[in-house]
């Protein structure tokens, strides 16, 4: 059974409409924002990639939301209901019409809600436990992304869960779907990711692990692949997608983005953050994608890297590429998101598929933003001269996360 995407629906730095982010894309637009007061002058990080303009008005006018409803989702479910749909709405069919227990929801959520779990612990310390919120529990356990989605649209009654795999749930989320569908278990689902967790406690925690950026410069915050790269700029969003299956969308006449014609996924068994310095597991999922897809290595046109602007992942990142792709991995165009709207963790991967799927469709590959300063370790092309119009065939999707976890999806332009 082939896959394809026919709706989505994005909330990130870089825009909260497909037309905005898809330009944001093009044109190289930056989505950092300088805290400033927001946060404690204790605090070493200076720059974070939050949804500066996401209107709640939008969750009652549009997606069903009670008004006394709102206050109960936590941020990243609001944000994961709002994409949701856009996407269904981009789709054009709310699906109402195919048996529910074939459509589905598969959301990847990496932290929850980590801010009302501080917020709610102070509560604790102070009050005691009777003064905890009832409704801590279903505000911050990372599945009810995925559960308030189908709460939302009732024709979803099929699989519904969420992946938890750092950096890598939202790309796990979309390949787990792929599979569902894939092999008849499913006609459609909805798959991405959400995360809402560029507040003060995560952007400390990060921080002393030395992950992210300390740079004040709005320009170079987040630089991956270059020499003087200093770490990531933690970001927030949602990115869902439509997939169903080919027939079904062709009956339906439905528009197709690009086709989803892989998925690999692998585990380092190496190391809680460093990624495997041999670039083998990570490698062994792009392997996987390209062969499910039907592919060769040489027939890969374009990787959406996960490329965080640390310095341990993207020199391993581009061994694996070098790996996975052999001499090809030098013809290959290849960039990072993450340059423009930093890494939203588990949503990252489910909002970079949406960029790659609209870079497919629009025929152009987004520059690498920031990169000033060639590194031996990263020597592959990278996309850093600007924006390039030109048709892609196929392409990787990159996501690599904290525990080892290696997803890659490989997309094909609908022919």
């Amino acid at each position: 059974m082939r896959v394809v995407i026919t709706g989505m629906g994005v909330v990130s730095p870089i825009g909260n409409t497909l037309d905005s982010f898809c330009e944001s894309l093009r044109e190289g637009r930056r989505g950092f924002t300088l805290l400033g007061d927001r946060v404690s002058e204790e605090l070493k990080v200076k720059i974070a990639a939050t949804v500066e303009d996401f209107d709640t008005d939008k969750l009652v006018n549009e997606c069903g939301v009670e008004k006394r409803e709102v206050r109960k989702l936590s941020r990243f479910t609001q944000f994961a209901v709002a994409a949701a749909h856009d996407a269904l709405v981009d789709a054009g069919s709310d699906f109402t019409d195919i048996d529910p227990y074939r459509a589905g929801v598969i959301v990847g959520v990496g932290m929850g809600d980590l801010d009302l779990t501080i917020n709610e612990g102070i509560k604790y310390g102070e009050k005691g436990p009777d003064k905890i919120s009832v409704f801590y529990i279903p505000m911050t356990i990372g599945n009810m992304a995925a559960g308030t989605v189908a709460m939302k649209n009732p024709a979803f009654k099929g699989a519904n869960f969420c992946t938890t795999t750092a950096c890598a749930s939202g790309t796990n989320a979309i390949g787990e779907a792929f599979r569902k569908i894939k092999d008849g278990y499913l006609d459609v689902c909805i798959a991405g990711g959400a995360e809402a967790v560029a507040v003060e406690f995560a952007l400390g925690a990060f921080n002393n692990m030395h992950a992210l950026s300390r740079s004040d410069d709005l320009e170079h915050c987040s630089t991956p692949f270059d020499k003087n790269r200093g770490g990531f700029v933690l970001g927030e969003g949602s990115g869902m997608l439509v997939l169903e299956s080919l027939d079904h969308a062709l009956a339906r006449g439905a528009h197709i983005y690009a086709e989803i014609a892989g998925y690999g996924a692998t585990g380092d068994a190496y190391h809680m953050t460093s990624p495997s310095p041999t670039g083998e597991a990570a490698a062994a999922a792009m392997s996987m994608a390209i062969k499910e897809a039907g592919l060769e290595p040489g027939d890969i046109d374009y990787i959406n890297a996960h490329g965080t602007s640390t310095g341990l992942n993207d020199k391993y990142e581009t061994t694996a590429i070098k790996l996975a792709l052999g001499d090809h991995a030098y013809k290959t165009a290849i960039n990072s998101t993450k340059s423009m709207m930093g890494h939203l963790l588990g949503a990252a991967g489910a909002v970079e598929a949406a960029a790659v799927a609209l870079q497919i469709e629009n025929g152009f590959i987004h520059q690498t933003l920031g990169y000033t300063t060639p590194d031996p370790d990263c020597d592959l092309d990278y996309c850093t001269e600007g924006v390039r119009n030109t048709e892609i065939k196929a392409a990787l999707s990159n996501s690599l996360g904290f525990g080892g976890h290696n997803a890659c999806l490989c997309f094909k332009k609908y022919e």
